[in-house]
Parts: C-alpha cells; structure tokens; sequence
C-alpha cells in the first residue's frame, strides 16, 4: 500500500466549511486539515477540531490574504483588510514586505491555534500557498525554528512531468511550483521535513465532476505525496467570504461518497497523516 495525505483546506473559514470537514474527518475519509486561526468562525469550531486530534493531522493554515490579520500590519494590511493573493504575489517578489510586520502575524496565527488546541500544529501550510513566497517562507522558517518542535511543513511544489500528465489546473500547479522553487531545500536546511509530491489543484469550475478530479489527483503520486482538497457545506457566511463556492459541495459529496474509498483500494492507497 501506498501512503499518502489527503488534507482538507480551509478548516474555519465558516462554520459549514469546517463541519463538511469535521463529517468527513469522523469518517476516515480525509487524514488531515489545516485551520485559517484569523478567521470568524475559528473559535466557534476549534473545540470540535481539538476532539479529533490524534486521528487527524491538524496543521495551521497560514493567512495572509483573507479577511483581517490578528494584529496590526500598516505596510501589509494598512487599512485592516488583508491585501489580494495577486497583490501579495506582486509585494513578495519586488521585495517590498516587512519581515517583522509578517513575523509577528505568523507569531499571533500560531498563538491562536496553541491557544485553541492546547498545542503546536502537526504541519504548517498557506493559504494560497503564501508561505512558500520570499520575504514570507524565511519569516515562517525562523517563527518555527524559534518555537519549536519540529514540525512538517508543505510543499505545494511537483515534477513537471506529473503535472501535465494530470492535465487539470496545470498552469496553475506550475505557478505555484515556480512561486515555491527553493522552498524544500530551504525547510530541511532549517531541519523541518515536508512533502515530496503534491496534488489537488482544481480549477474550481462546477462543470468539472469530482470524481474526475480525485482521479487525476491521486495519479502520478511523488515518492512522500500530499494531496489537498476544498470539501464543505455551503452557507451565507462562504457566499459572503470566498469565490470557491459550489465545488466545495461537489468535493464533500464525493469525498463522503462510497466512489472514494473503492478508488483508493483500486490504486493501492491508504490516508495518513503524516508524509511518509
């Protein structure tokens, strides 16, 4: 059998998203969740999360492009509001990010969890993979190395070549892998093990089934892989907060489905909560 993280996005971004993910957890249908700490509904939905740690792998999904940071931040949020993923994509590679200024959110994201869970995250990832971009990914780098233990971090990075044969959302993929080319080396320099293969990225278009995309997700599978998801049930609160609407009810429809385990023994895979 072959080992391999299936992780759920975006625990606490309202409540229906994290209790689509708490169903689906309760199930053994996903291995692990990482929680947006500055969101609204993350102290609502904490107390639920904290019940599964131990059967799940519960990491920090680190935010700096929705909604509010946790503390003020004059040059990355100067009027409160966190800037868009293109516009922190623009500020972190002209440099123009305050290492201080974003180590001090990721100090008070992480307090937020500890505080919530009764301790450190099993993994850290990003929201749209923020963590991995300069003037971010040595900030991180230095907050957990301080902090310690000695955590696994994602890398949302993959071959090329399993990319394209996946064939859905690529150029998306092999953005975000560029956006991240050093990150691995730089994590295990810092002594912090990480994935090695990634999937899952969707184009979030309701008119692409599920089943399809699990089935291209879980192909081309790297040696440690990670495979993320975006399951939930949808409520006024996500129509108000986020474009990824629709698909999260597809994806927790099937994920919850029989379809999903009968693919995973048809590819010799069991879920696990660490990359291994």
């Amino acid at each position: 059998m072959h080992r391999v993280v299936l992780c759920a996005d975006d625990f606490g971004l309202t409540e229906g998203v994290s209790r689509g993910i708490l169903e689906l957890a309760r199930m053994g249908r996903i291995s692990a969740t990482s929680a947006m700490t500055n969101a609204p509904s993350w102290p609502r939905m904490a107390p639920e999360l904290a019940s599964l740690r131990g059967s799940i792998a519960v990491g920090l999904h680190l935010n700096l492009t929705l909604g509010a940071p946790l503390g003020p931040m004059p040059r990355l949020a100067p009027h409160g509001l966190f800037p868009t993923n293109g516009a922190l994509i623009a500020s972190a590679l002209a440099g123009r990010l305050a290492p201080d200024e974003v180590s001090a959110e990721i100090e008070r994201q992480l307090d937020a969890f500890e505080a919530a869970l009764g301790g450190p995250p099993d993994f850290v990832d990003g929201h749209q993979h923020a963590h991995v971009l300069p003037g971010i990914r040595g900030a991180l780098l230095e907050v957990l190395g301080r902090r310690g233990p000695r955590l696994w971090l994602r890398d949302p990075s993959d071959r090329a070549v399993a990319i394209l044969q996946r064939g859905i959302a690529a150029s998306k993929a092999l953005t975000v892998g560029a956006l991240a080319y050093g990150f691995e080396g730089a994590a295990r320099r810092a002594g912090f093990e990480t994935n090695a293969g990634f999937s899952g990225f969707s184009p979030f278009d309701p008119s692409l089934a599920a089943e399809r995309l699990f089935e291209r997700a879980f192909s081309e599978l790297g040696s440690r892989p990670l495979v993320m998801c975006h399951p939930g049930h949808v409520d006024a609160e996500l129509r108000a907060r986020d474009p990824v609407v629709e698909t999260r009810a597809q994806e927790q429809r099937y994920l919850a489905s029989d379809r999903f385990p009968a693919l995973l023994r048809e590819r010799g895979l069991e879920l696990a909560t660490a990359p291994a």
